[in-house]
């Protein structure tokens, strides 16, 4: 018990477990912020697609930063979003269509920025629709004709679908074949189709296997205005004649034609410093993609499915973050890091700070209750003739600790009271010898 009490009145005993409770809040928050993994995965589509391309350009980009971006084939959107709800995936980033998913079924996925206009191109063999009323204009003239509308998985395959619909369109009243962009071109070439439904941006290597197909043309919407106000998240974009190729001059008229917004999306718990990372590197990255977006139009965050990342609308708005202005990318990680960590611990020792001198107070009080405690018992015991010299021995060493004892200013009289109850001490026992 006196061995508790010699430790429990020390202040040196005190400050280390003061400094021990630091250490571990300091290792908890430490675990509980993780650091940025050096390593990510982004599911994209297609080889020959612009998604794949986009991760492949991003790719590169962020290796100059020493973060390596694993670039996931797949089907397209719908296979994006189900490998990014997958806890088990792997997948951090997917690539996503516009106005393709379901959001209620995804309350955990946000969006980083749109990145680029998606054009709903509809390829059509012109000697198919000659008896129809000439080029192809409306919807409504693909009834009975053979039409690809996407493969499964794909954001195309979704589209097509909710055009047709609303053009009053069942899938019967057309010979309709879901295939993947590359077995739609072979058929198309063929002749084996007569129209196919391709959702791609206009930098999208898979648009060039369609320019050498003879009689080959693009749909010009006639209907897009009313399209685009009964979907909001498709814009009306126009695209001038030789846009997609000036050799083969397609197309060959100025048209007008529908876009989705392609749109990085990410878990919610994505961290700040991959926000800023993959933003910063998807400004250099579409610096190239100017056919129908204006210069510095992308990465948006306007037309997009999902809420917008918090982090991702700051910088969006006012640019990256002071840290990552005037420091490299990973010292202004690890710099974030600790102050996360380290605010959090200064909520806490802040008010600690405050009652210090309180328990400055309290561990003298504590020290002097001590000295009190053994004058207490040689008093009592002071009739004892055969604790006498025991009893003169403890006084010496209480004196001697009374006199090392430092206090401030404030405390002063607390100490002078104990030195002149030790000398009443000491005078009653010279008295009684």
């Amino acid at each position: 018990m006196q061995s508790l009490k010699k430790h429990l009145y020390n202040p040196w005993a005190i400050a280390l477990s003061f400094l021990s409770l630091l250490a571990i809040l300091f290792a908890v928050l430490w675990i509980l912020i993780p650091p940025l993994p050096k390593t990510i995965e982004m599911a994209t589509g297609f080889p020959t697609g612009l998604y794949y391309q986009f991760g492949e350009r991003l790719k590169a980009d962020l290796s100059k930063e020493r973060v390596e971006l694993q670039v996931k084939v797949t089907g397209g959107t719908l296979d994006n979003l189900a490998l990014l709800s997958d806890s088990k995936s792997g997948v951090s980033f997917a690539m996503v269509q516009g106005g393709v998913a379901d959001i209620s079924k995804y309350p955990n996925l946000v969006s980083v920025a749109g990145m680029f206009y998606e054009p709903i191109w509809v390829w059509y063999r012109e000697p198919a629709f000659k008896g129809d009323g000439g080029p192809l204009r409306v919807l409504s003239q693909l009834k009975g004709k053979r039409v690809s509308i996407g493969n499964e998985g794909s954001g195309t395959l979704v589209l097509s679908q909710t055009l047709l619909k609303l053009s009053g369109i069942s899938e019967s009243e057309i010979y309709a074949e879901k295939l993947k962009p590359d077995e739609a071109v072979k058929k198309l070439t063929s002749g084996q189709l007569d129209a196919v439904f391709l959702v791609a941006a206009a930098e999208a290597p898979i648009l060039q296997q369609f320019f050498a197909i003879p009689g080959i043309r693009l749909m010009s919407l006639d209907q897009a205005d009313a399209y685009a106000r009964n979907l909001p998240y498709l814009s009306k974009v126009s695209v001038p004649r030789g846009l997609l190729s000036i050799e083969y001059d397609l197309p060959r008229l100025d048209i007008q034609v529908l876009a989705a917004t392609a749109t990085l999306v990410a878990h919610d718990s994505i961290s700040p410093a991959m926000v800023s990372l993959i933003l910063g590197a998807s400004y250099d990255v579409l610096k190239s993609y100017s056919r129908l977006q204006k210069a510095g139009e992308f990465p948006s965050s306007t037309g997009l499915d999902f809420p917008l990342q918090i982090d991702a609308e700051i910088y969006l708005k006012d640019g990256p973050s002071l840290l990552h202005q005037h420091l490299p990318f990973w010292t202004a990680v690890w710099v974030g890091r600790l102050m996360k960590i380290l605010i959090p611990l200064l909520v806490i020792l802040i008010p600690i700070f405050s009652y210090l001198p309180a328990a400055n107070n309290l561990l003298l009080r504590l020290k002097l209750a001590r000295v009190y405690e053994e004058l207490k018992v040689i008093d009592k015991n002071a009739h004892n003739l055969d604790l006498r010299e025991k009893n003169f021995r403890d006084l010496e060493a209480i004196e001697k600790r009374v006199e090392n004892i430092k206090v401030s200013r404030l405390d002063a009289k607390e100490l002078y009271d104990l030195k002149g109850h030790v000398g009443d001490v000491r005078n009653r026992l010279n008295q009684l010898k």
